[in-house]
């Protein structure tokens, strides 16, 4: 299966488009999506209203505290990059989280955080012990394409990707269709996720499937976007 499906629950109406975009909550409950395809499984829905997205926006933007000087880059390809956007991790003590050549020890949780958190467990319930938050200036901010595969994720656990600010488009590509020597031709999957929105990325998305959020130009705001983990402890020696 080439092509994948959006199927609507909840009361939805109506069939499925290739760029599915948030639709008015009735009676007060948030409408889910599923999407659907050849080794991807995501859910999403509008998770905060506006004014309550609104408030955490500015929450997140005078509360969080971004990484400064030598994690501020990352290891790619042989090569030390600057990383194009902003970056932090929170979560609980004593985890730690490698990517691109970088190990990351969070910061200890901070109410705005927990207030997330404490919402995407009690409409998903999965539960969250890190987070990592990315926070795109404009469109020029950018991140390639990646999976979200590192040794330290429990297996199988889903990641919870929650967007305040700027939509922007984020994309999905099946690795059989990457690069010069791809083997099959997969339409890539787009999404516009929305202020105040819930992606909830399931096993085995992460095994079959790279996403990536790139530049757009014509985007003036600023988007932040946490992904909740669940990360496994590893016993001191």
């Amino acid at each position: 299966m080439d092509r994948y499906g959006v199927k609507r629950l909840s009361g939805e109406a109506g069939g499925g488009g290739k760029r599915p975009r948030p639709e008015a909550p009735a009676s007060g409950q948030p409408l889910w999506q599923e999407i659907r395809a050849e080794g991807l499984s995501c859910d999403y829905r509008l998770l905060f209203s506006k004014a309550e997205a609104d408030e955490i926006f500015q929450q997140l933007e005078e509360e969080v505290e971004y990484f400064e000087g030598e994690m501020t880059k990352l290891h790619v390809f042989g090569k030390w990059h600057n990383i194009p956007r902003r970056q932090a991790t929170y979560g609980d003590p004593e985890l730690t989280y490698t990517y691109s050549g970088v190990t990351f020890s969070p910061k200890p949780w901070i109410p705005v955080l927990n207030r997330i958190r404490d919402r995407v467990t009690l409409d998903t319930g999965h539960t969250f012990n890190f987070v990592l938050i990315n926070r795109y200036k404009d469109g020029g901010d950018h991140i390639g394409e990646h999976r979200d595969d590192e040794r330290e994720l429990v297996p199988r656990s889903p990641i919870a990707s929650v967007s305040f600010g700027a939509c922007r488009d984020f994309v999905f590509r099946h690795c059989d269709s990457r690069g010069k020597n791809a083997v099959r031709h997969i339409e890539p999957i787009k999404l516009q996720l929305a202020h105040g929105s819930l992606l909830l990325m399931k096993y085995p998305t992460n095994v079959y499937w790279y996403h990536s959020l790139p530049t757009r130009k014509r985007v003036l705001a600023p988007r932040i976007n946490l992904t909740f983990r669940k990360v496994m402890t590893v016993a001191k020696k």
